[in-house]
C-alpha cells in the first residue's frame, strides 16, 4: 500500500497505527451493520427468497425430484443461513464502499476518484456473477447431475438443508469471483498492487482460494476443488488486467497525465 495520504504526505504523520485501528474498528462495525439491517430485512422476506433458490429445481422435468426435511430445526436454521447470506449480497455495495474508504486516506486526491467507480462497478459486477451462477451454472448443473438419477432409475430426494445451503453459497461464490478481477483494476490503477505482487504472492492467493472453497463448499473435496480451478483462472486474469493497469499508469505518468 502506498505510504503517503491524499495530500501526499507520508501517511504515517498524519495518521498513527491506533488511528488506523480505530478507523478499521469503526469500518467493521458500519459494515456488521450494515449486514445485520439487511439480515432483518431479508429474514422478513426469508419465504420468498426460500422460492426463488427453490425454483431451479422445481423446473426439472425430472421423476420423483423433491426435498424433504430430516430434522427438526432444519428448517429454521436453513431460513437463517439463507437470510444471512442475501443479506450479504445485499449489503454488499455498503461493504466495497466502507474498505474503499478505508484506504483511501492513503491515497491521493486525483485517485479518491475512482472511489464512486470502484463501488459501481464493483457492485455491478458482483450482481452480475450471482446472477449468472443462479440463472445458468445452477439451472444447467442440476439438470445434468440430477439427471443421472434417472439414468440408475433411482428418484432423487434432496435434503432441504443441503440444498438451500449449497445453492446460496455458489451464488455468493460466483458474485465473489466475478468481483476479483474488478478489484484488482482498481487497485492497480491507484498503484497498491501490480503484476509483480500478485505473482509474488500467489503461494498465499491459491491458501486462500482453498479457505474459501473449503468455507464454501464443506466437506465435497470435488466441489471445492472445481470452486478452486475457476478461481486460480481469475487470478491469472488478474495478473494481466495489473500488468494492463501498470502500464497505463506508467504511460500517464510519463505524459503528466492523471
Amino acid at each position: 500500500m502506498n505510504n503517503h495520504a491524499g495530500n501526499g504526505q507520508p501517511a504515517d504523520v498524519q495518521m498513527p497505527f491506533t488511528a488506523h485501528l480505530a478507523e478499521l474498528r469503526s469500518r467493521l462495525i458500519k459494515c456488521t451493520l450494515a449486514v445485520g439491517v439487511a439480515f432483518i430485512a431479508c429474514y422478513a422476506f426469508v419465504e420468498e427468497i426460500f422460492a426463488l433458490l427453490a425454483a431451479p429445481l422445481r423446473r426439472l422435468p425430472i421423476r420423483g425430484l423433491m426435498l424433504i426435511g430430516t430434522a427438526v430445526t432444519e428448517a429454521f436454521f436453513t431460513k437463517m443461513k439463507i437470510a444471512f447470506i442475501a443479506a450479504v449480497i445485499i449489503a454488499f455495495p455498503v461493504l466495497l464502499w466502507q474498505g474503499w474508504q478505508f484506504i483511501a486516506p492513503g491515497l491521493y486526491e486525483h485517485e479518491k476518484r475512482y472511489s464512486r467507480s470502484f463501488v459501481s462497478i464493483g457492485s455491478f459486477f458482483f450482481i452480475g456473477g450471482a446472477a449468472f451462477c443462479y440463472g445458468i451454472v445452477i439451472q444447467h448443473s442440476l439438470a445434468f447431475l440430477l439427471s443421472r438419477y434417472e439414468a440408475i432409475d433411482v428418484q432423487p430426494m434432496l435434503q432441504i438443508g443441503d440444498y438451500l445451503s449449497l445453492v446460496s453459497r455458489a451464488v455468493l461464490a460466483f458474485g465473489v469471483m466475478f468481483e476479483l478481477p474488478v478489484l484488482t483494476f482498481f487497485l492497480a490503477r491507484v498503484g497498491l498492487i501490480d503484476h509483480r505482487f500478485l505473482i509474488r504472492h500467489s503461494r498465499y492467493a491459491i491458501i486462500a482460494f482453498a479457505l474459501f472453497a473449503a468455507i464454501l463448499t464443506p466437506p465435497d473435496l470435488i466441489s471445492q476443488v472445481l470452486l478452486m480451478l475457476p478461481l486460480a483462472l481469475l487470478y491469472l486474469l488478474s495478473i494481466a488486467i495489473a500488468y494492463a493497469a501498470w502500464v497505463g499508469r506508467n504511460r500517464r505518468n510519463e505524459t503528466g497525465v492523471d
